[in-house]
C-alpha cells in the first residue's frame, strides 16, 4: 500500500500518521514501514539532547501498521472506523532515535464481529524493539 491507499483506510493525517508505507499486507500477516526523522514535533521535548520516540506512539504506529491486513477483512471498507481498545503484553527493549527505519510486522490471531487482535514487533535493523498484543473493534461508516 503507498501512502494514498493508506489515506483512504486511516483516518489519521500528520502529525498523528505514523507509517509510511505498507510493504506487505495479506488476510493475516503485515509489515509496514514507518521512517523516523528528527523533525517530528515529540522530539522537541522527548528528550531534549537525547531523542527518542515516545512508547506510545510506537504502539500507535505498530496500531496503524495493521491497516493492510485489517482492510483485507470482511467488512472493513474506507471510511470504517478502526478503534485501539485494547494493549497486552507491551514491552520496550531499546529506544527508537530519529535516522531509524521502523519495521512494523505482525499477524492477525482473529477477526470476528467487528472485533480483532494482533501481534506486533518493531524492528530496527532486524532487531526487535518493541513488541505488543493489540485489540480492534470495528465500527462501520465514517464519522
Amino acid at each position: 500500500m503507498e501512502i494514498g491507499e493508506i489515506l483512504r483506510f486511516l483516518p489519521h493525517r500528520y502529525p498523528f500518521l505514523l507509517i509510511d508505507r505498507v510493504l506487505e499486507a495479506d488476510e493475516k500477516r503485515f509489515r509496514a514501514l514507518k521512517n523516523v526523522t528528527f523533525n517530528e514535533p515529540h522530539f522537541q521535548g522527548h528528550f531534549p539532547g537525547y531523542p527518542i520516540m515516545p512508547g506510545v506512539l510506537i504502539l500507535e504506529a505498530m496500531a496503524q501498521a495493521a491497516v493492510g491486513t485489517l482492510a483485507r477483512q470482511p467488512g472493513m471498507a474506507p471510511g470504517s472506523l478502526v478503534f485501539l481498545v485494547g494493549v497486552e503484553e507491551a514491552r520496550f527493549k531499546k529506544p527508537v532515535v530519529p535516522g531509524d527505519t521502523l519495521v512494523l510486522e505482525g499477524e492477525l490471531l482473529f477477526f470476528r464481529r467487528g472485533l480483532g487482535k494482533v501481534a506486533v514487533r518493531a524492528l530496527v535493523e532486524g532487531e526487535e524493539r518493541a513488541s505488543a498484543t493489540l485489540s480492534f473493534a470495528l465500527r462501520q461508516g465514517s464519522q
